[in-house]
């Protein structure tokens, strides 16, 4: 066994992932160097990630392969807290692929395609895909329209396909429920993962352990015993490179209806039947 996949395989900590491709759309955008890049090093790094498993960048940014690679090294080190395995780096750089293009070209699906056939046969990854949109919303519907017309969602042969959306899902409440029937006209529910990664910050995921596995807590919390709830927010990074995104979306879109709602409804939702997602989210 190699040093780097000997570097992967890590400290055990839960079940590794399917083997599978990470599509990337937006790929040269802040939420993937500070989020999503540092992310998949971590579960690398905990074993927690399949060594059958490949990154690929879509963005209008020309760039290619080796200098996206190049820019990840950086975005890592900049990043991930503590120091960076060499062994792990170069494991990851050599799993790491880029496509420049515009999300509006039919082209582009094409291209992806053929580079997601070529990294399935050199990384077998088996046929499995998942999409992120890290990309503004307009492109939410156009982007899984034209994956679906070039057959990149189709399950079959026992594989999957997922897109995982992020925030802001639309304007308002008419437009996400027109965002909602553009994407299943092309896909089926169980293939669209709507996220925020708010929800996955330990101290959040902490509200529902704290209140329903609580014996203390859990009977007093209601309103005869709570006068009031204040809910503070409070950003360390300012707009930096965000600038576009925020004079379209507004301060207000980005934090109000999903990171704070979602804190809100964990601190005031029932408890529910159980913890299985159907459950939480009903």
């Amino acid at each position: 066994m190699s040093q780097a996949a000997t570097a992967v395989q890590g400290e055990q900590v839960g079940r590794c992932g399917d083997p599978c491709v990470m599509v990337i759309f937006g790929a040269a955008g802040d939420l993937t160097r500070r989020k999503l890049i540092p992310s998949l090093y971590n579960l690398a790094k905990h074993n927690l990630l399949s060594r059958e498993f490949a990154v690929i960048g879509v963005a209008r940014n020309p760039m290619s392969t080796d200098e996206f690679r190049a820019k990840l090294a950086q975005d890592l080190k900049e990043f991930v807290d503590g120091p960076v395995a060499p062994d792990l780096e170069e494991w990851f750089q050599r799993h790491v692929f880029y496509i420049t293009a515009e999300f509006s070209d039919q082209g582009t699906y094409q291209q992806l395609k053929e580079l997601l056939q070529k990294v399935d046969q050199d990384h077998a990854t088996h046929g499995n895909y998942f999409y992120y949109l890290a990309t503004a919303a307009d492109f939410f519907g156009p982007i899984v329209e034209q994956l679906a017309a070039t057959g990149l969602m189709t399950e079959e042969n026992h594989q999957w396909r997922r897109v995982i959306v992020e925030k802001p899902f639309g304007r308002d409440l008419d437009s996400a429920r027109a965002l909602n029937q553009q994407l299943l006209k092309a896909v089926s529910e169980k293939q669209i993962y709507r996220i925020d990664h708010y929800l996955g910050k330990e101290t959040v995921q902490n509200i529902l352990a704290f209140r329903f596995d609580n014996g203390i807590f859990e009977p007093i919390w209601n309103r005869r015993y709570i006068d009031h709830v204040q809910i503070s927010v409070g950003e360390t990074v300012g707009v930096e490179l965000r600038g576009s995104y925020y004079d379209q979306a507004g301060a207000l879109r980005d934090m109000v209806p999903n990171h704070i709602m979602q804190l809100i409804s964990l601190t005031a939702m029932e408890p529910p039947i159980s913890f299985h997602a159907d459950a939480v989210r009903d």
